[in-house]
């Protein structure tokens, strides 16, 4: 897995990156009360928002980690956004990307150096 500042995570499965939410972040977020997720087949941009999650302490948006296109989302969120705490870096994923090229994941932090970032 790789991951930003943002304390997003990606995973690569086949030709997709799925992306989602650090447990670090969903700690500091608390209990988590909805999400809201983007559209399949939706071209973004590195930087642009694309999902928003609420949680008791906080709402925060959720930017695209990289260009790509949007090819499916996580429905279960909607009806159990406490996924999101129960399980981060599982169940819990947000959207899943299909990229030009996979090489421009070389970018982000593997997890000796996110948890470097989070010490």
């Amino acid at each position: 897995m790789k991951y930003t500042k943002e304390h997003e995570w990606l995973r690569v499965e086949g030709d997709l990156v799925v992306v989602g939410i650090t447990e670090h972040a969903a700690t500091a977020l608390g209990d988590v009360v909805f999400v809201e997720l983007p559209e399949p087949e939706t071209m973004v941009a590195e930087g642009d928002e694309v999902s928003v999650i609420e949680s008791v302490k906080a709402a925060s948006d959720i930017a695209a980690p990289v260009d790509g296109e949007i090819v499916a989302v996580n429905e279960k969120l909607t009806d159990n956004p406490s996924l999101v705490n129960e399980d981060p870096l599982g169940a819990g994923w947000f959207f899943k990307m299909r990229l030009d090229d996979l090489s421009v994941l070389d970018q982000f932090m593997d997890e000796d150096e996110y948890n470097d970032l989070i010490a």
